[in-house]
């Protein structure tokens, strides 16, 4: 693999990573209304599920990355459903002037980024398509897509932990309760339109 294939395979990669989508959107719904700490705990939720979309993309055939992304089809929904349920819940927290929701635990702020990075079917095809694209054929290479697949997890880990420290410390500056009705107001839009978002993935 070349240099310039290389880095324009890190360009390609940040620029996917960077665009909200389900997982930034959660990501950012979680800093905002949970705290920096919750959306550390989603953020590693979303790079385990990625870890194991990628060994998928790089293990296995073309037919089974599509076969596994239709038997996630049916997950999707579910992710949708999360997704709304904490949406209105956020937003009826907002709307009667409730106490903020109940901080969830470890296995929530984790779940919640790995669920919903996992029901995402384009992500797995997407990897499938994308990393054999930037590997030259050859005795090497599985070693290149190995390379690739670690290359764009660390690129989305440090992407994902930059949304979480800026909204975060967004966060901080919300602690009055009119700004704790704006922040759950705030995170139950986001999480909605990460259902949208979802709902509207379809299959390659």
């Amino acid at each position: 693999m070349e240099l310039s294939t290389y880095l324009t395979f890190i360009a390609i990669s940040l620029g996917f990573i960077a665009t909200p989508g389900p997982n930034v959107l959660v990501i950012i719904s979680t800093s905002l209304s949970e705290g920096r700490s919750k959306g550390f705990q989603t953020v590693f939720g979303i790079g385990v599920a990625m870890i194991l979309q990628l060994t998928v993309a790089v293990l296995g055939t073309a037919w089974l990355v599509y076969m596994l992304a239709q038997g996630f089809e049916w997950l999707k929904w579910g992710g949708v459903a999360y997704l709304v349920y904490l949406g209105v819940r956020h937003l009826w927290a907002a709307v009667a002037h409730e106490e903020p929701v109940e901080k969830a635990a470890f296995v929530g702020s984790f779940g919640r980024g790995f669920f919903v990075s996992l029901t995402n079917p384009k992500t797995i095809l997407f990897f499938g398509a994308f990393l054999p694209q930037f590997a030259l054929a050859g005795s090497l290479f599985f070693t290149q897509l190995v390379i690739l697949s670690a290359t764009f997890w660390v690129l989305a880990l440090g992407v994902n932990l930059g949304y979480t420290i800026l909204a975060g410390q967004f966060a901080t500056t919300l602690s009055s309760r009119k700004s704790l009705k704006i922040k759950h107001g705030v995170s139950g839009v986001l999480y909605l339109g990460a259902g949208a978002v979802l709902a509207s993935i379809k299959r390659a």
